[in-house]
This record gives structure tokens, C-alpha cells and sequence, in this order.
């Protein structure tokens, strides 16, 4: 345990550690450590963001995907899933809504949908700006080109979020048909940076095949990269994926990766994520109290949430929706926490 800390100490000071460190740190996880991990991230966090936490609408808009992801519920194999799609009214009544609740970003996220081409979605991302001034747009729809990318990035869009998944090539190859390839989504977290979004990656916890050792890499690569945003949630099978029988992730580890994460990278903003809350009654309070500062109520029509199922299990009623935000906030409040109405940009 000594040595563990010493090495979270180092962390704390340096924000690095090598590769092996990495692993050693986590190999070395314990109720105590992890304790001392999430004090250290809150004091960074708090000095960085105060006690604040900021709430992003969450706007599902396809569950249409031409990818095959083994681990995903929306993959195109799928035949189970029954198929939806948001049309710009419906966005732009999401954002509406959202807007009278005090949200001042929202995020579209979605399939690899081929209906959403560039001019469809600057044309949606132009609309939102223009009504909406103050507002923060985040997309989060998938690998697209970089001239693509450019183009949302003109249209007003101001933050992009594609997770890499795994840093690790081969762990990715057994995640991912031969379709998808590692390189080409670390090209387009390169373009997105270089082009000027305020960009983010993000891993699974507890994937298939996962070792300490790919952990290990994605704090590597999150010390490289230096993102502006990480979402990091466990890992939760879904019933029609090949993947239907493995075990979870776990609240612990994830939380502990999200302290080290806020000690990496000092300015993250990091979501406690919905898959928190569904694998923990108290899952998303319990992020927040690891280091993370960001939550992303459900924005979209109740209709089409319950369709929207990466995983088994994912909340679609109730306390993840934009208009339960006032439960939200005391649930916040009750752990020494405030919602705030504001963008929420990274600090620089």
C-alpha cells in the first residue's frame, strides 16, 4: 500500500507516471487507496471547478447505426432493436424544452446514421445556434472525415465527443469487427483536436478481455492526448450483442479510474455517466464524489429513450431526465454539490 501511494502522490504532482506505474497503481486497488485516490481528485477538482457540476441535455437522435460493435445493443445485427430516428423539429423541440429548463448545452448523440450527412447536420447545429446564442453544441456521432468534421466545426458546433473505446489495438480488434480499426479512431480524435473542438475521448471499465494492461494504456493515452472531455463508464452487456454473458464493470474500479483521470488531466470535464446510476442507485453522486463534475439528463422524447439501449438495463424514466432536474439538483445538493446553469466549457 505505501508504495501504491507514493505512486498516487506522484501522480498527483507530476500528472504522469509510465506505463508500468500505471499498471502498478491499478493492480494495487483497495477500498483505502481508492479512498485517498477520490480525495486527492476532489481537491484538484474543487480548486478548478469549486463544487460546481454542470448538466448537459442529452439528445439521443438515432439508434440507426452501420457499424457492428460486438459489445453495442444499437449494432446493426441487431434485429431486436426497433429503429428510430430524431428529425430536425424534434431536435430542435428537445432543445426548446431544454432550454426553458436551464440547460445551455445540448448534445447530440447517435448511430452512425447515413441520413445524417454534413449538410443535414449543419444545417441542425446552424438552427440550434442561432436560437440558442449562449449555448453549447456536443456532438457525438462517430468517425466521420476530417473535411466533415470541419465543416460541423464551421456550422457552430463547439465540443465533439468520440470515445476510443480501448487503447490497446488488439483488445479493440476483439471488440470491434475488422471494419473498425483503432488507427482510424485515433485519426479522427487528431483531426477533432487539431481542427479546434473542444474534444473528447472516453473508455469502457470491465470490457471483454480487459486486463489491468489496457487500462494501464488508456491513462496513458488520456496523459498524451490531453483531452477536454473523458467519458469513462463500466462496461454492461447487452442481451442481443455476443457479448450478452459477461459480468459488468464495476462502480469501484470506474470510480477509481475517474479520480485518476481528474489527477491526469486537472481541467477534464468528466460526466458521471448514466451507466453509474444503472449499475448503483447512488452510481452518478458517487462519480461526483470520485472527481467528476459533469451530469447529462435525457433530453430526448420519451418515446424513442427506452430505444436507445447500449446496454440491459439503462435508465430511460425517471431521475436521468432533464425534467426531473429538480430532484437531480437535491440529490446533488444532498452530497455538498450545485448544479449550475452555464455552459460548462473546459478551463483553459
Amino acid at each position: 500500500m505505501t508504495d501504491a501511494i507514493r505512486l498516487l502522490e506522484t501522480l498527483e504532482r507530476e500528472r504522469s507516471l509510465s506505463l508500468e506505474e500505471y499498471r502498478a497503481l491499478l493492480d494495487a486497488w483497495s477500498p483505502t487507496l481508492a479512498a485517498a485516490a477520490a480525495e486527492k481528485a476532489v481537491a484538484v477538482r474543487q480548486r478548478v471547478y469549486g463544487n460546481t457540476v454542470f448538466v448537459r441535455g442529452l439528445i439521443e437522435v438515432s439508434n440507426i447505426c452501420k457499424n457492428d460493435c460486438l459489445y453495442c445493443g444499437i449494432r446493426k445485427s441487431n434485429t431486436a432493436c426497433e429503429r428510430y430516428r430524431l428529425e430536425k423539429d424534434d431536435i430542435l423541440v428537445c432543445c426548446e424544452e431544454g432550454y426553458a429548463l436551464g440547460f445551455r448545452t445540448f448534445v447530440m448523440q447517435g448511430g452512425e446514421d447515413g441520413y445524417f450527412t454534413d449538410d443535414r447536420l449543419c444545417d441542425i447545429v446552424r438552427s440550434i445556434k442561432e436560437r440558442y446564442p449562449d449555448c453549447a453544441v456536443t456532438l457525438s456521432m462517430g468517425e466521420r472525415s476530417r473535411e466533415s468534421y470541419e465543416r460541423l466545426y464551421e456550422a457552430g458546433a463547439d465540443r465533439y465527443l468520440l470515445r476510443h473505446e480501448t487503447a490497446d489495438a488488439e483488445h479493440y480488434a476483439r471488440l470491434h469487427p475488422s471494419t473498425l480499426t483503432l488507427a482510424e479512431r485515433m485519426r479522427c480524435l487528431r483531426d477533432l483536436k487539431e481542427i479546434g473542438f473542444q474534444t473528447g475521448c472516453g473508455f469502457m471499465v470491465g470490457s471483454p478481455y480487459q486486463t489491468t494492461e489496457e487500462l494501464a494504456k488508456d491513462l496513458k493515452f488520456v496523459e498524451e492526448f490531453q483531452p477536454a472531455m473523458c467519458g469513462i463508464g463500466p462496461f454492461i452487456p447487452h442481451k442481443d450483442t455476443p457479448f450478452k454473458g459477461y459480468e459488468a464493470g464495476t462502480l469501484e474500479m470506474t470510480c477509481f479510474l475517474l479520480s485518476l483521470v481528474r489527477l491526469i488531466v486537472p481541467t477534464v470535464l468528466l460526466p458521471s455517466t448514466t451507466a453509474l446510476g444503472t449499475i448503483h442507485p447512488t452510481g452518478r453522486e458517487l462519480g461526483i464524489l470520485a472527481g467528476a463534475n459533469v451530469v447529462m439528463p435525457n433530453l430526448s422524447p420519451l418515446s424513442v429513450r427506452k430505444k436507445y439501449m447500449l446496454y440491459d438495463g439503462k435508465i430511460a424514466t425517471g431521475d436521468e431526465s432533464a425534467q426531473s432536474l429538480q430532484h437531480l439538483k437535491e440529490r446533488m445538493a444532498s452530497i455538498g454539490y450545485r448544479i449550475v446553469v452555464d455552459r460548462g466549457d473546459v478551463k483553459r
